[in-house]
Order: C-alpha cells, then sequence, then structure tokens
C-alpha cells in the first residue's frame, strides 16, 4: 500500500515540525538501540564493527552550518572536485539492474519482515550523525599517519600515509566514520572509531582501496588480515550513500544502502563481505541476511505514485539499481553524505520535514529481494 502526501498532510507535518522545534512535545523518532560492535582481544583482528542507533534528532539537522565551519573545514587543505561515482561501472554499485533479474522464491518473506521493521523501528535518513563524511582530496594533500589501535600490521601501513586534511572531522555518533578518496592515486580510506588523541590520528579498524575506478565494490585485501572495511559487511562506506552531486543533479544513478535493526545471524549474502547479524523479536521466520539486495518491482509505475520529491530519488535508484543492506542501526536506514563543513542541503531535500515521515511514504511494499549466494558463518 502507498500513501500520496497531499497538501492538507505537508501542512501537519510542518505544523508537527514546527511544535517540536518550540519544544512543546517529543516528536519524530524513538530508534531501538543496535547491538553493540563485537570485541577485539589481541589475537584477533577486528570483526564487525556495527552502526548504533540514531538517537531522537539524528540524522537530519534543522540548521544549516555556519560559514565559519565551512572555512574550517577548507583550511590547510588540498580539496578535489567530486569526480563521479567510485568504483568499477560494471560493479554492484553501479550497473543497473536486469528487468529480469532472479528473485528469491520467498522474497514476500523477506519483504514481510522489512515491512515489519519498518513499522516498529521507523524509517529514517542519516546524514549529520552515524553517516559518512567523504574528504575528496587532491595530489598535494598532505598525509599523516593513522594508528591503528588493535592489531593488523597490513592494514597499519596502509594506513601509515593518509592525505588526510588538518580540519577533517569523522562522523558524530559512536561508529566515528570518516573516508577519504584521492581520485589522483585512485585509492580510497575508509575508517571506524576514528579520533585525535593528543593531536594524533587514531582508528579501530577500516580499510584502504587501491585501483578505485576498477574495484568491484567491496575491499579485496588478502594478507595477515583479510576481513577489511568499516561497516558490518565490510563494504565500503561510499557504497550506496546518497551525495550532494546526486541531489544536485536531480537523480541517483547507483544502488543505495540501507541499515536494518535485526539481521540474521551468522550467515550474510553477496555482495556482503561478513555479518554482525542478530535476530531479539520472537517469531522471525525470515530473517534479512546482510547484504540482501532489494529493488523494486520494475513494472511499478513511480510517477503514479506521486511522491515527495526526494521519495521519488529514492524510489527511481531503487528500481534502477536496488538496495543493499549493507549495516545495521537503531532504525531502517539509508544514508546521505554527512555535510560537515558544509551548507547542509538535507533539510531542504525533505522540505523541513522529518524523514520518517516523508520516508513512511517511500513504497516498501513493492520491494523484491533478489538471489545471490549464502556464506556462513561469521564467528563472533
Amino acid at each position: 500500500m502507498h500513501v500520496t502526501l497531499n497538501l492538507a498532510m505537508r501542512h501537519l507535518l510542518r505544523l508537527t515540525l514546527t511544535i517540536a522545534v518550540l519544544g512543546l512535545t517529543a516528536v519524530p523518532l524513538e530508534a531501538a538501540a543496535a547491538a553493540p560492535s563485537a570485541g577485539t582481544t589481541p589475537s584477533q583482528t577486528q570483526t564487525s564493527p556495527s552502526t548504533s542507533a540514531p538517537s531522537a534528532d539524528a540524522g537530519i539537522s534543522l540548521q544549516e552550518t555556519t560559514d565559519a565551519e565551512a572555512r574550517l573545514a577548507s583550511h590547510a587543505a588540498d580539496l578535489a572536485p567530486w569526480p563521479g561515482n567510485p568504483f568499477s561501472r560494471n560493479s554492484f554499485w553501479n550497473s543497473p539492474l536486469n528487468a529480469h533479474a532472479p528473485v528469491r522464491a520467498n522474497s514476500q518473506a523477506y519483504v514481510a519482515e522489512l515491512m515489519r521493521q519498518v513499522h516498529d523501528y521507523h524509517p529514517w535518513f542519516n546524514t549529520t550523525s552515524y553517516s559518512v563524511p567523504v574528504y575528496v582530496v587532491g595530489p598535494s594533500q598532505r598525509t599523516r599517519q593513522v594508528k591503528l589501535d588493535t592489531w593488523g600490521p597490513d592494514l597499519q601501513h596502509a594506513f601509515d600515509a593518509v592525505p588526510i586534511p588538518r580540519s577533517a572531522r569523522p562522523a558524530v555518533g559512536t561508529d566515528q566514520s570518516l573516508s577519504i578518496w584521492q581520485p589522483s592515486t585512485n585509492r580510497l580510506w575508509d575508517f571506524w572509531l576514528m579520533r585525535r588523541v593528543k593531536g594524533k590520528w587514531h582508528a579501530r579498524w577500516g580499510g584502504e582501496m587501491d585501483d578505485v575506478s576498477s574495484n568491484p565494490g567491496y575491499f579485496t585485501h588478502a594478507g595477515a588480515t583479510a576481513n577489511w572495511g568499516a561497516t558490518a559487511t565490510g563494504l565500503p562506506l561510499l557504497g550506496g550513500l546518497v551525495t550532494f552531486a546526486d541531489l544536485q543533479r536531480g537523480y541517483i544513478n547507483h544502488a543505495l544502502a540501507m541499515a536494518l535493526v535485526e539481521t540474521q545471524r551468522a550467515d550474510w549474502t553477496w555482495p556482503a563481505q561478513r555479518t554482525d547479524g542478530n535476530v531479539f523479536s520472537k517469531g522471525v521466520r525470515t530473517p534479512i541476511p546482510e547484504g540482501m539486495r532489494f529493488r523494486l518491482d520494475p513494472k511499478l509505475d513511480i510517477a503514479k505514485l506521486n511522491l515527495p520529491p526526494i521519495d521519488a530519488m529514492l524510489a527511481k535508484a531503487a528500481q534502477k539499481y536496488g538496495i543493499v543492506v549493507r549495516d545495521k542501526a537503531g532504525a531502517v536506514v539509508l544514508y546521505g553524505q554527512d555535510p560537515v563543513g558544509k551548507a547542509n542541503p538535507w533539510p531542504a531535500a525533505f522540505d523541513n520535514l522529518y524523514p520518517n515521515n516523508v520516508l513512511a511514504l517511500f513504497p516498501w511494499s513493492h520491494l523484491q529481494a533478489l538471489k545471490s549466494t549464502t556464506s556462513c558463518c561469521w564467528a563472533r
């Protein structure tokens, strides 16, 4: 079932938002807490960092970044223009789905489980916290060491000279994610639990990717450690991120990344490389594995749904490229580029409404679960 956002409803949602901002009532989202991240011992490499729950006001900020913050973000940095989509044109992130891509026989059961989570935990759109600040840097950006706070000699080597601007800031939230992309060297660095300690950069885990423009869309390193990446699935932070470039052009030309509250334990499905799955609700017969790809029914006429513009953009991308379950969170989450240090375009994109209200109109029930290879078992 889909719902049309008519004029009266828009006025009602704006009124709700105004009341909330004035502090007269608590509104928008009460997200359940996500499962804690897997621990690390000296004998282990990091397993699967998880995305924690956004707070009630997480995701979209209603205030734009100040000019002073914007100047700070560009200070002493060699920043480069957005170069286009990362990864190979043939990667699952960038390749349009075949209209006849095989659908799982029990697709309806998976969609029903997704709908349950949308109903129980609500949808959300992470931007100003628990999302991804992306720094696209030029060839002259000074490099700095990022100290790895756990065992991983090969990953430490990859972090020894990272072209990170002095003013870089990780995402707000307990994951403290950050991504650095240097097109001139065709390299990408992802970080989890990124922070400064006495002026020095530290991270708990992450990954480094060479030959980004020809990469299949996930970390392929094999060595002393082989589980690189700053997400629960090991998929890159840039994968499926809705970017400022997407907003500016008015359409999304890649797949979307999604996080769920509950995912299947131990098993995952391609393109995920691992999982931190866990199901805690009773009676869940068809848990969704991390890595599962959903897409909107190719026969669905999105134009006839009269969706808000941002929902229509997301729906068209979900229909053409699909949605990949990338992580866990405290709600059913999609991701927008973190505007740290820049003017925040997301409130306007959502018509200054709370994301959960707008995303409630997304045609979730028309999704289909696509076939993929399942792997087992991730030790946690």
